[in-house]
């Protein structure tokens, strides 16, 4: 019985809501880290309001933003090179930190969903 007011504290404690200031991404420079081939590959994106440039193997590749609510966008990319990349992706972020946000994406029309995490390096 004695553990029950620290269950009620630690519960009260560890409930609290994720902060969700999706509007302080929408544009910057950001970095972005993931796993590929068992391989950690970073890639550094700029962003404004309707464009994405990545910095790929060394060269630009440029994608569409189009906003669907301030934490919800689609992503196309501008010159596919292929049928897999003409597919848009739907990013969602799920909550913000003072330099981070994590998001959730899928292609757009496809149940699975991944999620990862970004950096935000500059305004």
């Amino acid at each position: 019985m004695r553990w029950i007011p620290f269950l009620l504290i630690t519960l009260l404690f560890s409930c609290t809501p994720l902060k969700r200031d999706c509007k302080a991404f929408k544009t910057g420079t950001f970095s972005f880290e993931t796993l590929q081939d068992g391989q950690l590959i970073t890639t550094t994106f700029t962003r404004n309001d309707t464009l994405e440039v990545a910095m790929v193997n060394g060269r630009p590749d440029s994608s569409d933003v189009r906003w669907i609510n301030d934490c919800e966008y689609i992503v196309s990319k501008r010159n596919p090179k292929n049928r897999a990349e003409k597919q848009a992706v739907h990013m969602k972020v799920l909550y913000t930190e003072a330099n981070s946000y994590t998001f959730e994406y899928s292609l757009v029309g496809k149940p699975r969903k991944e999620k990862g995490s970004v950096s935000k390096l500059k305004d």
